[in-house]
């Protein structure tokens, strides 16, 4: 019994005296962030009451932007955060935020595509994964376990990338110019940015090399990369939707 409890104790956390936390810039990058995507979303909410074939994939952007500004609306109160080992300031209400959002993006992605459901389905679930690894990758306190949570969510992000460069490509390229263009340009606009994520997280919840205000205003810019310019480039290519393809395909 001894030993059990000597253990225990040693995989505990110790007690934090003073967290690192974010400071002035990072409360600033929170504040931008918030008010650039509910400020999209309001735009969204008008714009989803026009008709037309566009109009799933609208709805689609105005919950990514709905769902990410109230996360980032959480942070900005206070709220969905804890320290974590090394008694650094952790947002978990992010990782809600990408939970949904990120798989949104991928829904969003496939519908455009054209690729079938089950590809649809399969990214989805995958990206999910990624984004629990990760939080669990976060959270936990002893190096090891964090750094196997964080080679299972690069596994499954490997399979999230290839999904969107090849997989759902293919199905893009299969329905013309117009569709395969606007894809390549919102594929290569989610992978850059994908591919950043890990990249800040290694230096933050990994090695806290970046401070915690860094860390979030280098979320800040991706997450605004990954879904408000994400969301007005569909805008933007609205003319290139079909009448009538998502109803015939997915309904």
């Amino acid at each position: 019994m001894a030993i059990f409890e000597m253990l225990a104790q040693s995989l505990a956390p110790t007690a934090c005296t003073t967290i690192e936390e974010v400071g002035s810039t990072g409360v600033g990058a929170l504040t931008v962030a918030f008010l650039v995507l509910a400020i999209t979303a309001i735009i969204f909410i008008a714009r989803s009451s026009v008709p037309g074939p566009e109009r799933p994939h609208i709805y689609i952007c105005l919950y990514i932007c709905g769902v990410a500004a109230l996360g980032y609306f959480a942070m900005l109160s206070g709220q969905g955060w804890t320290a974590i080992a090394g008694c650094r300031q952790f947002f978990y209400a992010r990782y809600f935020d990408w939970a949904v959002t990120n798989s949104l993006i991928v829904l969003n992605l496939g519908l455009i595509a054209g690729a079938d459901s089950a590809s649809i389905a399969a990214t989805i679930g995958a990206e999910v994964v990624v984004v629990f690894a990760t939080y669990m990758g976060s959270v936990a306190v002893v190096t090891t376990v964090k750094w196997f949570w964080f080679t299972f969510s690069l596994v499954a992000l490997v399979f999230v990338l290839y999904s969107i460069a090849r997989t759902f490509k293919d199905s893009a390229i299969l329905r013309g110019g117009a569709i395969a263009s606007l894809y390549g340009q919102l594929a290569a606009l989610i992978l850059i940015c994908w591919i950043f994520y890990p990249l800040i997280w290694v230096f933050s919840s990994g090695f806290a090399s970046f401070s915690v205000s860094f860390e979030v205003c280098a979320y800040a810019v991706i997450d605004i990369c990954a879904k408000v310019i994400f969301s007005f480039i569909i805008l933007s290519g609205r003319e290139v939707f079909p009448p009538g393809n998502l109803v015939k395909e997915y309904v």
